[in-house]
């Protein structure tokens, strides 16, 4: 059995441990914003924050968060009343297009903007290695900054 964290709340997996984290949150914690896109940990749809840092989710085994700590897109949200910066830099710059890698994208420019709160073209480049097959790279930069300015004005 796994005991761990998921969003602030405590929860068992008592299953194989390595089954892939993805397939236990999506499939036992009914929690589907995080998307399987490849299945090898390249396209980064899957993304989670595990004890604050991004995580492909699909290629790590379940029993790798044992006592940790994971946040979905579901969670990331500070509360109920209020988007993540990340998410309103998002919708203000109209950043998906089919949206399917948007909450990998999400949780990967989180976790860029918590260890680098002013980056540069190329920090955000060299940091967002998440695959958009629509092509919103020009949007998804342009969010990233929008959202670290929305950092610095404390939104």
């Amino acid at each position: 059995m796994v005991s761990f964290q998921v969003n602030g709340n405590p929860v068992t997996f008592d299953g194989e441990g390595d089954t892939p984290l993805l397939w236990v949150l999506r499939d036992h914690l009914h929690l589907r914003g995080s998307k399987f896109g490849c299945g090898i940990g390249q396209c980064g749809a899957c993304s989670v924050h595990i004890d604050g840092r991004v995580r492909r989710s699909c290629v790590t085994p379940v029993s790798a968060v044992s006592d940790k700590t994971v946040t979905t897109i579901e969670g990331l949200a500070p509360d109920d009343e209020r988007l993540h910066p990340v998410q309103q830099a998002w919708i203000e710059e109209d950043v998906p297009q089919c949206g399917y890698c948007q909450a990998g994208q999400i949780m990967a420019a989180a976790d860029l903007l918590s260890r680098q709160p002013d980056p540069s073209d190329d920090d955000i480049d060299a940091g967002m290695t998440n695959i958009c097959r629509c092509g919103t790279y020009v949007r998804i930069r342009k969010a990233v900054r929008r959202a670290a300015e929305l950092v610095r004005e404390g939104v």
